[in-house]
């Protein structure tokens, strides 16, 4: 945790930033832009994790670090947390930040049309019910509006979760696990997604992204699937802050940018 908050300081004292942007009604629904250098940048949206009950945006400004330098704007997205609200608002608020973006970014730079999504942990279930959202029914933008989708660590079967010490502080019963499990709401989408963990983390969660990258094939949709050597559930998404890790060149290829 010191090196997320430390490193995220650096980040937003060493990249340009626009901070505590509203995209919706209440205080916690903000998000921080940091423009790539040149305008009409692809743009990479991540949400980040805590369980859905603890962190902030400011604590992940580090995820800016490798994808700014290789010029991409980079969107970290601020939520409500349990208990105060629902899974089922977190989710709202999450595609709520998804829609200011496509509707909004090109006024900070970005490209609305050349769009990534990522998250860690939680933040990769809120990512991954973006990829579920009909965008043009329910929002009447492009039905097909990503890229490239990196999730970490994600948790894509909240069912296990009701019988874990979370269970009191996320409150989850058969309906908001039926509208907010990943896994059950997967449609045909061509964005092609990389699916990664820590190899240090527990089996629960190679066996989520597993399930996960298993039921996006079977809608034709293209998938990786690899975990990050010599990593742990925190450690895993350090590799955003460099750019020429792995994770960071697959992204700017996925948004079509050679990394040199």
């Amino acid at each position: 945790m010191r090196h997320y908050v430390d490193t995220s300081r650096l980040a937003r004292e060493r990249l340009r930033c626009v901070l505590d942007v509203p995209y919706g009604p209440t205080r916690a629904e903000t998000l921080d832009i940091f423009p790539a250098a040149r305008p009409g940048a692809p743009v990479f949206v991540f949400f980040h994790g805590g369980y859905w009950r603890s962190l902030s945006a400011a604590d992940f400004s580090c995820v800016a670090l490798g994808p700014q330098a290789l010029g991409i704007t980079t969107v970290v997205v601020n939520y409500a947390l349990c208990p105060r609200v629902s899974l089922d608002e977190i989710t709202r608020q999450a595609r709520a930040a998804v829609a200011w973006v496509l509707r909004h970014i090109d006024a900070h730079g970005g490209d609305p049309a050349r769009l990534a999504i990522g998250g860690h942990s939680a933040g990769a279930q809120l990512a991954a019910m973006c990829l579920a959202t009909p965008w043009l029914r329910d929002y009447g933008l492009p039905d097909d509006p990503f890229a490239a989708a990196l999730l970490f660590s994600g948790l894509y079967e909240l069912e296990p979760l009701r019988w874990s010490y979370l269970q009191p502080m996320i409150q989850l019963d058969d309906g908001v696990i039926r509208r907010n499990s990943p896994v059950r709401l997967v449609r045909p989408c061509a964005t092609r997604a990389w699916l990664t963990w820590g190899a240090q983390e527990s089996g629960e969660f190679a066996r989520q992204s597993t399930d996960f990258a298993q039921a996006w094939r079977r809608c034709g949709n293209p998938a990786e699937l690899v975990a990050v050597e010599n990593t742990h559930h925190f450690s895993v998404i350090h590799g955003l802050e460099d750019p020429g890790s792995p994770m960071c060149r697959w992204l700017a290829r996925g948004l079509g940018i050679r990394p040199e």
